[in-house]
């Protein structure tokens, strides 16, 4: 979903060689779940408006994978940052997001 990724084959030979096999086969897929993700962070946002950790909550995945997929969405244009900001879970501010389409 994403063209920020470079294809498989173009980033396989940028790796070092003591880089281990399992990061070979997670760059070479992160096109095929990083689409699903995008996915699941714009439908937990038809919801309504809310901070990482409560999309994270709504989609089943982790604030850390959220927090990728709305850098990528947001320079895709169809997700902002309103300018509120909530309590996360652990007691920080975060950013609370909206959907822009």
């Amino acid at each position: 979903m994403s063209d920020y990724y470079p294809a498989a084959e173009d980033v396989l030979p940028l790796f070092r060689r003591s880089d281990p096999p399992t990061s070979r086969l997670a760059a070479a897929r992160v096109r095929e779940f990083s689409g699903d993700h995008c996915r699941r962070v714009l439908d937990a946002l038809e919801q309504g408006p809310a901070g990482q950790t409560e999309i994270a909550a709504r989609c089943g995945l982790l604030p850390h994978q959220v927090n990728k997929r709305l850098a990528d969405l947001r320079r895709r244009g169809v997700v902002e940052p309103t300018g509120d900001r909530q309590l996360s879970a652990s007691g920080r501010q975060e950013r609370v997001w909206r959907a822009v389409i």
